[in-house]
């Protein structure tokens, strides 16, 4: 159980210190340092407009992991069951992942939007719950559905950074998943939830 645990937090570091920062633009951080300096390969400009590069289509067709999480409540679920028939698009996300904030506001209006078109989930991988509950009850976000994943099962499924954004179609294969923020309600980010069908 020790190993466990062990295992479980030193991948929560991992993803903290590899991912998060990517794109969050906030501070001015580019590559080196630079404000002005071109984005590197692995990043999303901090205008929130998805590179080309960033749409990444190499899992199309894939199903869904069956990687177990919970409801704010603590009720079991995964993806297979949440998507119902329906287009999903699965957010995963962390209250101390800087890029994840900044975007959730534009990913609520985009469900707003989207609702009985397509389904629209949060699934927080931070390992402490209550933070997510409480940032989202600050928050009030009305129209994403909002998910915990404190053992971080989604984000080792997916070998995913923070923020990643999947789209999965109604028999519940992935269409396309982008990495970094985005906004949400933009041309670009219509585009691609046009794809849903």
């Amino acid at each position: 159980m020790v190993s466990r645990v062990a295992i479980v937090c030193l991948l929560g570091a991992a993803l903290a210190v590899s991912a998060c920062d990517k794109g969050s633009g906030g501070d001015g951080q580019a590559a080196g340092g630079n404000a002005n300096a071109a984005a590197s390969a692995d990043e999303v400009p901090a205008t929130g407009a998805a590179r080309p590069d960033k749409v990444d289509r190499s899992h199309k067709g894939e199903a869904a992991p069956g990687a177990g999480f919970t409801t704010l409540a603590g009720a079991p679920a995964t993806l297979p069951e949440l998507g119902g028939g329906k287009p999903l698009l699965v957010n995963l996300w962390a209250t101390w992942c800087a890029p994840c904030v900044n975007e959730m506001p534009t990913l609520d209006a985009a469900a707003g939007a989207l609702a009985g078109k397509v389904r629209v989930v949060a699934v927080s991988q931070d390992m402490e719950p209550a933070k997510a509950r409480d940032f989202l009850k600050a928050r009030g976000f009305a129209r994403l559905e909002p998910f915990l994943d404190e053992k971080l099962a989604l984000s080792t499924a997916y070998g995913a950074n923070l923020p990643t954004t999947i789209l999965y179609d109604r028999a519940g294969k992935e269409i396309w998943r982008v990495t970094g923020d985005l906004d949400w309600t933009g041309a670009q980010a219509k585009g691609l939830l046009a794809e849903a069908g």
